[in-house]
């Protein structure tokens, strides 16, 4: 399984309009060649650069089997149109929020997406923790795209 963003490529800048400086929105990403098996998709998106530890910018499952990614600017409610749903961010805020690092080196941003047997059964606003601990046992396959964003 591979996941990609027409936005930027793996280890690129992610450009200023998916972050804190620019509008905030999610970035555009595609994924490919999962299983035939796949009953839907769950994604992660975090930086392990974190001062106080890996943050989480972002967490949805319950993507449907067959959807083959995200449009840019996905809306932050709850349950989205196509029937997934949103955890909250290690802000509390449902739903993506964009890299946002203090001034100094560029740190490091991973989009992870898995590919599940299952079609994940959460309390409403689940955070990443409670996400993993539900996928385990569950992922068929799973990618990973990394980007760069630093503040001066």
């Amino acid at each position: 399984m591979q996941i990609r963003s027409t936005a930027f490529a793996e280890g690129d800048t992610i450009p200023r309009r998916f972050t804190c400086d620019g509008s905030n929105q999610s970035p555009p990403l595609s994924w490919a060649d999962s299983p035939p098996n796949t009953r839907s998709f769950a994604l992660i998106a975090d930086d392990p650069d974190a001062p106080r530890g890996t943050f989480t910018h972002w967490v949805i499952y319950r993507i449907p089997a067959g959807t083959t990614g995200l449009p840019a600017a996905v809306p932050t409610d709850a349950r989205l149109e196509n029937g997934a749903r949103q955890g909250v961010n290690t802000s509390g805020q449902l739903g993506y929020t964009g890299p946002c690092p203090p001034p100094g080196p560029a740190h490091r941003y991973q989009f992870t997406v898995y590919a599940l047997d299952a079609e994940l059964d959460l309390p409403d606003r689940p955070d990443a923790a409670a996400m993993r601990k539900a996928m385990n046992g569950h992922i068929l396959a799973q990618s990973t795209l990394r980007a760069l964003y630093g503040r001066s």
